[in-house]
């Protein structure tokens, strides 16, 4: 029942959220939304068995059930979801929307759809809530975002649209493949291929969990969609959304085609390497704060996918521990991006200076998520990143030498950041008053918190994932 309703919850009040009238009822309702939602989620992580289960009948004659469960990786990625919409709501709460019963409406129903992406173990119905949760993400990034929205989403379009035709391909090509025709989870785990049909059909799925990450190379419609979409539409699509794509290789991909996993994981491997160094570089050069933001996350979502392919059961857990590190830091990131946007209307390094001088408190969360993002020791990421490196290295000591630079570019233009926006000399254009909102300074204080609890003690997240991990190394081994 746990499930159901952590993807009703958001489903129904989004779809109400489009006939509230006013601004103020759009938000507070869509608030209180998510914090109903997030309640259920902390409820799940203490309930066991039935509770978390549900199998009930959908669409029979193609052999669909509304099927949904949560395991340990479930559980950590709808928390990250229910945790993340709350906050993002509040830490933007004085953001002004054009239609905001709207606005709210599709990142309700985007929540929705990534519930039901972290929930499903029916592999169409999971491919039902994958497209459920980029349709809505389009229309925020068309309708809200900036100047340049049009040609951007065309291109975010066009990617994903690819993306799901493939795998949508996949789909039926596996079910015909499957003794009772089902597209159950236990069904599709001991699929009768010859060696080249699972070659081409993990091809198939892997271009479309590729492009959702993404990685090098069909990386290229991130910069421009993070950039131009509303802040809290990115804070979604790279803090949250993201995630569905390394969720389901994990979810799917490895344990459908294990062979063709081992055959392809160097080649793999070697470009999601070659992806953190490209985006690294790419990251020093920007001058704009959100691409700098977009081209890092490039860099730690190549790390995740060159783990992920080295079938270890240690790189496996920081993969799902870093899921979640990864979705706070960024989300932390583009909250006071988003502060400095809003106020000073610019985001370029360029046009910034001395901020630290007007706002303490920020600088100093801003510094902590900034030391998060570069995995420094006693915060979040520290955890992920060094069981991941670890595995890299275990499996080939060049590509985790050739991995580890990207931790030495991660340090040059993250730090080269916080210097430049915060402790550099003050400009002209920048002699006003940087007030930070109180909803937002709490907003960060949580984050802050979490970055460093789970960097000091993060034996909760990965017990919660041990169970899981240990089933899908068994069956890709």
């Amino acid at each position: 029942m746990i499930p159901v309703l952590l993807i009703v919850i958001p489903l129904v009040t989004g779809l109400i959220s489009f006939f509230l009238k006013e601004e103020r009822s759009a938000k507070a309702f869509a608030l209180l939304s998510s914090v109903a939602t997030l309640a259920v989620s902390l409820i799940s992580l203490f309930q066991s068995g039935d509770s978390l289960s549900t199998d009930a009948s959908w669409l029979p004659m193609l052999g669909s059930r509304f099927l949904v469960s949560l395991d340990g990786m479930g559980k950590i990625l709808t928390l990250l979801t229910a945790v993340s919409f709350p906050i993002i709501f509040a830490a933007t709460y004085n953001n002004k929307y054009k239609n905001p019963n709207s606005f709210y409406g599709f990142m309700l129903l985007t929540q929705a759809g990534l519930m039901g992406v972290f929930c499903a173990m029916d592999l169409f119905l999971f491919y039902f809530f994958w497209e459920l949760a980029l349709i809505p993400a389009y229309f925020l990034c068309s309708k809200w975002g900036g100047e340049k929205r049009i040609a951007v989403t065309f291109k975010f379009f066009v990617y994903t649209f690819l993306g799901s035709l493939l795998m949508l391909v996949g789909i039926l090509f596996v079910y015909f493949k499957t003794p009772d025709h089902s597209f159950a989870i236990s069904s599709l785990h001991n699929l009768a291929l010859t060696a080249g049909e699972e070659n081409f059909i993990f091809w198939l799925f892997f271009i479309a969990f590729a492009i959702k990450m993404p990685v090098f190379p069909f990386h290229t419609w991130q910069p421009d969609t993070y950039e131009q979409a509303p802040t809290a539409v990115t804070m979604v699509l790279s803090g949250i959304m993201v995630k569905m794509g390394v969720f389901a290789v994990i979810r799917w991909l490895l344990p459908m085609f294990p062979a063709a996993s081992v055959r392809m994981a160097d080649f793999i491997m070697i470009f999601a390497v070659v992806g953190m160094i490209y985006a690294s570089l790419i990251a020093i050069r920007q001058d704009d704060m959100k691409r700098l933001v977009a081209y890092s996350s490039i860099a730690h979502i190549g790390l995740m996918a060159a783990t992920m392919f080295t079938g270890s059961a240690f790189g496996m857990q920081g993969v799902i521990f870093q899921m979640f590190a990864h979705g706070v830091n960024i989300i932390g990131l583009w909250i006071v991006i988003d502060v400095i946007e809003q106020q000073l209307g610019t985001r370029k390094f360029s046009e910034l200076g001395g901020l630290a001088q007007k706002a303490p408190v920020l600088a100093i969360m801003f510094v902590i998520m900034s030391f998060a993002n570069i995995a420094l020791p006693l915060t979040n990421s520290f955890v992920g990143e060094f069981l991941m490196f670890n595995s890299v290295f275990n499996h080939s000591v060049v590509l985790g030498a050739v991995a580890c630079i990207s931790i030495i570019l991660a340090a040059v233009y993250t730090l080269w950041m916080v210097q430049k926006v915060f402790y550099g000399e003050v400009t002209n254009e920048e002699r006003i008053t940087l007030n930070v909102p109180i909803n937002t300074q709490l907003m960060l204080a949580i984050l802050v918190a979490v970055v460093l609890f789970f960097g000091v003690y993060p034996q909760p997240m990965i017990n919660l994932c041990a169970e899981t991990v240990t089933k899908i190394i068994a069956q890709i081994k």
